[in-house]
């Protein structure tokens, strides 16, 4: 079982005099990282700010699962360049995965040696003493922790939603498939207790909140390191008991772990939404072996025929992986074939690209030409079964969490079903924050088209 280690309040506050600025990359733990290192940042009396110029301070969380995300993030520091050199008092610092790998975090300090403080995924807690040494000592800080040594509570939070809050309900992980570096830069898997999770949540539905999205790199394996025999299922159970809460999402999900009493504990549940996320990165079997996932394309068939079975109008969203090294085009027609099988409501999909220290940055690549053709085969493919299945939704009436206005079209509201589908339809702004029934008008690619229902 995991430490607990306790947030503190910082003794020294700037008092609302200053501001901060905060970009984050990459996943919803990236975003969820993201809401304490600024509810850290507003503890210790700065304020946000959307301009740079204005900024005292400025932090990059930053991703390393994609190449993209660490292109972007190198391209922002050097034209960050020029403003350090035009306010040399501004903080500026780098966080999250990308300082975490081996040697990156030397490589940032080498090319800009302007960046004032660099840590990484375990010690964001650490963050207000970290910027006091900076400011105090005037010489920048490079404090990454080589393992995690606990789980911290208590850390403030800033949400930008009032509605719907990310909880991290477990850190790390176990897996080690071989393209991922997760592993390497979150450590291994730590489970925040029960009674910890659940004042959380029932803080924020005294908050207000109407949904929670359970976060972990594989939430299916809350519990094994507990000293308690309580697993994922039991902790669903727990929650779905928790008066005011109306929605409980949770992502993401490992298929291989998966049972049968999640299935069953998902259908019986109230308040547990009936979309299921599962990645399955890959429709072949030598691949899927090849990536150290865990099981075989029969094994998550079978899976989904399950939950289908259980639960007949759920969804399923998918990531799925193309170009992983080896894959030939009989591998990716497997993949397609599932696909079409399955039939996602969406899917992530992505190229597979080398990160460095994996296994699989050492096997036989694929042409990046070839990857660039199955990737528009494989959205083709998805897109023209996402439309389908939303036109399959013309009819039929859902309960929809109204989220507020749309962003392009404010006569409009826009919210989500419990199979995390997108509606948009007719209503005044009161029913923001209800639950409120819309027949579905119009099913498009992205979303459905509704009419509210009196």
């Amino acid at each position: 079982m995991a430490e607990k280690i306790q947030y503190k309040s910082p003794v020294h506050n700037v008092n609302g005099t200053k501001k901060y600025m905060l970009t984050s990359f990459g996943c919803q733990m990236n975003e969820r990282d993201a809401e304490s290192l600024s509810g850290m940042l507003e503890d210790m009396g700065y304020q946000p700010t959307d301009s740079q110029s204005e900024a005292d301070i400025i932090l990059l969380n930053t991703c390393c699962v994609r190449e993209t995300a660490e292109s972007k993030v190198f391209g922002l520091l050097g034209r960050l360049r020029k403003l350090k050199t035009a306010k040399p008092d501004l903080i500026l610092g780098v966080c999250g995965c990308m300082p975490q790998q081996e040697d990156v975090a030397k490589r940032i300090r080498h090319s800009f040696p302007f960046v004032d403080l660099i840590f990484g995924t375990h010690n964001i807690h650490e963050l207000p003493r970290m910027i006091h040494q900076v400011q105090e000592n005037q010489e920048a800080v490079l404090e990454v922790w080589a393992s995690e040594k606990g789980i911290a509570e208590n850390i403030p939070v800033r949400r930008k939603d009032k509605l719907k809050a990310w909880v991290t309900i477990m850190y790390g992980c176990n897996n080690f498939c071989t393209y991922c570096i997760v592993p390497y830069v979150r450590g291994r898997e730590r489970s925040r207790t029960p009674e910890d999770i659940m004042r959380e949540i029932k803080e924020l539905v005294q908050e207000g909140y109407k949904e929670v999205t359970l976060l972990g790199q594989n939430v299916n394996s809350y519990g094994k390191d507990l000293e308690q025999n309580y697993r994922f299922a039991d902790l669903l159970l727990d929650l779905d008991k928790i008066e005011g809460l109306e929605r409980i999402r949770f992502m993401t999900s490992h298929p291989r772990d998966f049972d049968d009493r999640l299935i069953e504990v998902v259908a019986g549940a109230q308040k547990i939404c009936e979309h299921y996320h599962l990645p399955a990165q890959a429709g072949s079997n030598r691949i899927l072996k090849a990536m150290n996932r865990g099981y075989t394309r029969e094994q998550y068939l079978e899976l989904i025929k399950k939950i289908k079975k259980a639960v007949p109008h759920a969804s399923i969203t998918a990531d799925l992986m193309v170009g992983f090294p080896g894959e030939t085009e009989e591998d990716f027609q497997d993949t397609l074939d599932l696909v079409r099988q399955v039939r996602y409501d969406s899917a992530f999909t992505f190229v597979y690209n080398i990160r460095s220290g994996t296994p699989a940055a050492k096997m036989e690549q694929v042409p990046e030409e070839v990857k660039s053709e199955r990737i528009q085969r494989l959205i083709e493919l998805q897109n023209q079964i996402s439309l389908e299945n939303n036109q399959a939704d013309e009819g039929k009436v859902m309960e929809v969490l109204v989220e507020g206005e749309t962003k392009n079209n404010p006569d409009r509201l826009a919210g989500r079903t419990r199979t995390n589908k997108l509606v948009v339809f007719k209503g005044p702004l009161e029913l923001t924050g209800s639950l409120v029934q819309v027949k579905i008008i119009k099913g498009r690619l992205n979303l459905l088209e509704g009419e509210l229902v009196q």
